[in-house]
């Protein structure tokens, strides 16, 4: 098989396009032939700084693609299924940059008649914004339609692609989402994605604004640079509400009130997608599988989140291209042209 392989971090340079051994599932592994890769921000950190304990790394955490075989206890009759791949890479050298993977049979979960785009983005990205939207100590455990129908959730980026994520199930289980942008181009994807109110940062008074919104204040806060936005994010919380951050845009150390904080019971939650709780995970993949059987989540220009597409053997310009923060999501095609 084809396969994108690097033998130590580095900038994208270190990406290799080699002849692999089509790898062989284990004991409750599944064999997937793939389809689409997604490139997350993720795996460019890891490409430059993780440790490589088998001397090589295939990158890629999420994919999409079609079971061709099973390992030992695995049942037969998963052969064959289009599934949605989801943390393919995380500490396994066997990644989604490749003609094929081996997953543990539960990181392979079916897709359905859904595109194998939208399998390809579901992984990191919305089981990180499921996190964001459930840890609060007043949001739910799940999330379904009207699970958040009386909730008021703020995106602060949302047109990155957590951002997205977090819009679209948001608006699925019924919140009113606000989203915060930086341009007017990025205000119409996050509308596009399903944001009911949406603030430019650079032009309006974030917390003004949502407070309109919101007068009592938000439920939970989906934070991408807490470094910048935590003064106003301090401002906007409700009683017991909750700030999630899952990224260090901006700045990897933050500020807190002590006293502002202590009054409603506030709560900052961080979000790992790798190290969080099971039992919180496996329900994020419930949910985000249901909300892709319902088709309450999308991908495209018309969902929010432009597609931008790379071959196989272009895999190092695709990290280049997430690497420098482009609008939208990369793929990466893994079958053959």
């Amino acid at each position: 098989m084809k396969a994108i392989v690097y033998e130590r971090t580095g900038d994208p340079a270190v990406l290799q396009l080699v002849d692999r051994p089509v790898p062989t599932p284990g004991p409750g592994e599944v064999l997937v032939r793939l389809a689409v890769s997604g490139v997350n921000p993720t795996d460019w950190k890891g490409r430059r700084q993780w440790p490589l304990p088998a001397g090589w790394q295939t990158p890629g955490q999420d994919g999409a693609g079609v079971v061709e075989a099973v390992g030992g206890g695995v049942d037969q009759e998963l052969i064959g299924e289009r599934v949605w791949v989801w943390e393919a890479a995380w500490q396994r050298p066997w990644g989604t940059a490749a003609e094929y993977t081996v997953v543990p049979v539960r990181q392979a979960v079916p897709l359905g008649a859904a595109p194998f785009d939208l399998g390809a983005c579901l992984g990191i990205p919305f089981l990180t914004a499921h996190r964001c939207l459930t840890a609060g100590e007043y949001m739910p455990d799940t999330l379904h339609p009207g699970a958040l129908s009386d909730h008021v959730v703020l995106v602060q980026g949302g047109a990155g692609a957590v951002g997205n994520a977090a819009i679209q199930l948001a608006h699925w289980a019924d919140a009113c989402v606000v989203a915060t942008v930086s341009s007017p181009e990025k205000a119409q994807l996050a509308a596009a994605a399903g944001a009911s109110f949406v603030v430019n940062y650079r032009e309006q008074d974030v917390v003004q604004e949502v407070r309109k919104i919101a007068p009592d204040g938000v439920h939970t806060i989906v934070e991408v640079s807490a470094a910048r936005n935590a003064a106003a994010d301090v401002q906007l919380l409700r009683a017991g509400g909750a700030v999630c951050v899952y990224a260090d845009d901006g700045g990897d150390e933050v500020t807190l009130p002590i006293r502002p904080l202590m009054v409603p019971n506030a709560r900052w939650q961080f979000v790992l997608v790798y190290t969080a709780p099971r039992a919180a995970k496996a329900q994020a993949v419930t949910d985000v599988a249901a909300a892709v059987a319902q088709g309450g989540v999308r991908v495209g220009a018309d969902a929010g989140l432009p597609l931008h597409r790379y071959p196989l053997a272009e895999t190092a310009a695709a990290h280049r291209a997430v690497e420098e923060s482009v609008v939208g999501k990369v793929l990466v095609s893994t079958a053959d042209e």
